[in-house]
């Protein structure tokens, strides 16, 4: 094969799978949290629910605005870890037990290989904008509102 002839056919390929991994986003939902004084803080997260989905999470992402987020689940309650691996943004990580309560809050710097692990088994992680819960006043123990 010529290096035209292989330069046309990585074209093609390229041309054919971009619009399915383009596609492969996770699903929207809008949630709301709840503080302490009973107020409700919305956030519209990426949902991440599959192994695929969570270990892309967001990575290669340049910006993610307030008020945004992806919100990661999982089967069952676990010791969960995350890094920032292709991770350009710095984050803020809420881990979340599975009746919606906040067990504690994280921020996480771009491009750190550490990990970050919840203290105790959670069933969800919620990762925005570093800062924005501190921003908005959302602490441990506030609670998640799933739409369920």
């Amino acid at each position: 094969m010529t290096f035209r002839n292989a330069v046309s056919l990585q074209a093609l390929l390229l041309f054919l799978f971009l619009p399915l991994s383009c596609s492969a986003r996770s699903s929207q939902l809008k949630l709301e949290i709840k503080r302490a004084d009973q107020t409700k803080v919305p956030v519209s997260v990426e949902k991440a629910e599959t192994n695929a989905e969570r270990a892309r999470g967001l990575m290669y992402r340049r910006s993610l605005d307030d008020g945004r987020g992806m919100l990661f689940v999982f089967e069952e309650d676990e010791i969960l870890s995350f890094w920032m691996k292709n991770t350009f943004i710095p984050l803020s990580i809420a881990f979340i037990a599975a009746d919606g309560r906040i067990v504690e809050i994280h921020d996480m710097e771009p491009e750190d290989l550490s990990t970050t692990r919840s203290g105790h088994p959670c069933r969800y992680a919620l990762e925005v904008p570093q800062g924005w819960f501190r921003r908005v006043g959302i602490v441990p123990g506030d609670v998640v509102l799933f739409n369920k």
